[in-house]
């Protein structure tokens, strides 16, 4: 019995070490906008959730968003790719901390806390793209390691008429 037990303790650890997949994560979803992603770090997931999908629209909405750092952040990069059909059709970079630029809350960051924030985002954009699409977000430090990365699959059917 005892050596039963033990190989499926073995099996079941092999399994989880094999799989690089994290599950699908529900942001939020509302009768004509669902937004849904999959962390692309085979090392780490995270947490990212809004209260309500139409808040977005509003231009500031809340968000609330947890991590274990995996590596320090001195410098924070992003870089977001818009994909229809699998072809990139639009593509963004920003330096989000680092010398010249405004400091962030996880900006300094070491390896190994805890990023948790609750509280207000700004996009900068007046409406949400319509239609189905893919936002690829990734961050990366100034060792260009990647800090987080997850594919954002949006659903959106708002009528902004």
């Amino acid at each position: 019995m005892k050596t039963s037990n033990a190989l499926l303790l073995i099996l079941v650890l092999l399994y989880i070490n094999a799989s690089t997949e994290w599950p699908t994560h529900t942001v939020c979803k509302e009768d004509n906008l669902e937004i849904y992603y999959k962390s692309c770090d085979p090392q780490q997931d995270f947490a990212i959730s809004i209260d309500h999908c139409s808040d977005i629209t509003t231009h500031t909405f809340n968000i609330r968003a947890a991590a274990v750092l995996s590596h320090s952040i001195k410098e924070l990069h992003v870089k977001l790719d818009m994909i229809m059909n699998r072809k990139t059709i639009l593509t963004y970079s920003e330096t989000l901390c680092g010398p010249g630029h405004p400091k962030l809350i996880f900006c300094g960051m070491k390896k190994g806390e805890h990023f948790y924030y609750e509280g207000p985002v700004t996009l900068g954009i007046k409406e949400i793209p319509q239609g189905d699409y893919t936002l690829s977000v990734k961050l990366t430090n100034q060792d260009h390691v990647t800090v987080a990365c997850a594919d954002f699959t949006v659903k959106n059917y708002l009528d902004y008429y």
